[in-house]
């Protein structure tokens, strides 16, 4: 697509390519240049109206490709300028609820962002990726060019490093190296007033943190630098199966808490349905490699309509190492899984963390992809996770959702050694913006909603319904819990998610975004008029 000079008229109130329209007065005055940025067609606008989930519409004024962080800042200038443009950054569209939407304003495609990645050595070795980059493309260039890799990652990577590290980023190596934002070690952030601010621990450090979970609401962030470890060659790959919740849980979370010399390398674990028709939430989700057969005839007649699964992972170098065996089987000897129903397998290290591209792939081919995603994503305290599950996934979800219900342990206050910082931090530092329960153990339950395409209106409509009825369960019932990435409509809803936070939170937005330019999505603060012009 060819480079087009925009720029912003304010008598219209919109953003137009050179030449499409003159300023209403017949004059140019009020046009400000953004530079040379894409503008793209109304096709490509349609589709930053849309993300993942499926379930609203909302179409921006336009829609731009920065490929440098100048591209960035100008866009926001403008937007300043101006008396009621927006600016909302979008990675891949894998949001739900249109949080990365701007009616009527601008979204910034951040995929095409540069520079490129590029290995840094500062006390230890780091990548410095833009914040357009997916993590799936982390990895590949890490263990490819250099042999290493991350620690923490998302179960999907086809998310982009600046959306994981807007909402908190979690998955299996949680428990042991924290989620993705306990995992960054320098930001390069455009804030709301158009600055463009390089931050750290130790440099702008109130900028750093509340952007790290911040929901894009302080800076679009663009570049972030990332610690990579020597990257493992294979990984043993197991999931084994549980009759009842309580060991299934008092198992996980004596995995999670293990010292690190006795640790699995990733902890993580599911519900599913206990029948062998249901092909998406039954017996067949179970199994490791195609071929795999679940054998019921192991599972006791009193068994109840949910099951669990424990899925764990032990990095190794060797395929078929004698020493891998050993030691998976004394790190599984204490739990209290149900014997003959237990899969493993050896595969690649980078096979292994793109698992579900390959589920991507099947969705794609039955249609279920492109259907609307109603996915809703809450973290429960251990000290109520047992009526939880009595409540939503025995009573309200016992048919299952159409996909996977995923639910594990993570540590609030998992203390990590930071080569690049030298002190010892918690995996949910206080200072971040993220909102976690109480609980020093939480657990994240994921619901993963799926959609069928001939399903039609009714079955999402029912699938809507019972996520308010679960978040009502969660209210009502008092439970310490967030919903991880949120999307409230009203003020009293976001304080109460951010609890004794909310002052910082809003304070913040004051310091760095003082007119709520950015993130307009979210829903969290309303566009307020540009500062007077001085006398």
């Amino acid at each position: 697509m060819p480079t087009t000079m925009i720029a912003y008229v304010e008598q219209q109130q919109r953003l137009v390519s050179d030449g499409d329209a003159e300023p209403s007065d017949g004059g140019d005055a009020g046009q400000e240049n953004i530079g040379a940025i894409d503008v793209t067609a109304a096709g490509d606008i349609a589709l930053a109206a849309r993300d993942f989930g499926g379930m609203v519409f909302i179409p921006p004024a336009t829609l731009l490709r920065p490929s440098t962080t100048d591209d960035v800042v100008r866009a926001v200038c403008v937007a300043r300028g101006s008396s009621r443009l927006t600016v909302a950054a979008r990675g891949n569209g894998h949001s739900v609820g249109g949080q990365a939407m701007a009616r009527g304003g601008v979204v910034l495609d951040m995929r095409d962002l540069g520079p490129p990645m590029e290995l840094v050595r500062c006390g230890g070795v780091a990548a410095d990726v833009p914040a357009g980059a997916l993590w799936e493309e982390v990895l590949e260039w890490g263990v490819r060019n250099h042999g290493m890799a991350p620690t923490s990652w998302t179960d999907y990577l086809g998310l982009t490093v600046g959306g994981t590290l807007s909402n908190g980023g979690i998955g299996g190596q949680a428990f042991r190296h924290g989620p993705q934002v306990a995992n960054v070690t320098e930001l390069e952030v455009v804030t709301g007033d158009g600055e463009r601010r390089v931050c750290s621990p130790s440099l702008c450090s109130d900028l750093f943190f509340a952007a790290l979970g911040g929901l894009g609401q302080f800076g679009v962030i663009t570049r972030a630098r990332i610690p990579l470890v020597p990257a493992p060659k294979m990984v043993r790959w197991i999931r084994v199966v549980y009759k009842g919740f309580e060991e299934y849980a008092g198992d996980a979370e004596w995995l999670v808490t293990r010292a690190d010399s006795e640790a699995f390398d990733y902890v993580e674990g599911f519900a599913f349905v206990n029948d062998v028709s249901d092909p998406v939430n039954g017996w067949g989700s179970v199994s490791i490699l195609p071929g795999s057969v679940f054998d019921p005839a192991k599972i006791p007649a009193e068994s109840e309509p949910i099951l669990y699964c424990l899925e764990l992972a032990l990095h190794h170098n060797h395929r078929g190492a004698a020493g891998v065996d050993e030691r998976a089987k004394e790190m599984m000897w204490p739990l209290r899984y149900m014997r003959g129903l237990v899969f493993a397998a050896d595969v690649s290290y980078v096979d292994f963390l793109s698992r579900v591209g390959r589920a991507e792939e099947e969705a794609r081919a039955n249609g279920t992809w492109a259907t609307p995603h109603p996915w809703l994503n809450i973290l429960v305290s251990s000290s109520d996770i047992a009526d939880f599950d009595r409540t939503v996934f025995k009573h309200i979800l016992r048919r299952g959702v159409g996909g996977p219900m995923l639910v594990y342990p993570l540590l609030r206050s998992k203390l990590m050694h930071s080569t690049f910082l030298s002190l010892l931090f918690p995996g949910w530092d206080p200072r971040m913006s993220v909102a976690v329960p109480e609980s020093e153990v939480f657990y994240l339950v994921a619901l993963l909603r799926f959609i069928a395409p001939r399903a039609g209106d009714a079955a999402l409509e029912e699938a809507v319904a019972q996520n308010r009825e679960i978040i009502g369960c969660c209210r009502s019932k008092g439970y310490d819990y967030k919903v991880y990435i949120p999307r409230y409509e009203s003020e009293a809803d976001w304080a109460r998610h951010f609890g004794r936070d909310w002052a910082r939170f809003v304070e913040r937005k004051r310091r760095y975004d003082p007119i709520a330019i950015l993130a307009p999505g979210q829903t969290i603060f309303a566009r307020a008029e540009p500062p007077a012009a001085a006398p």
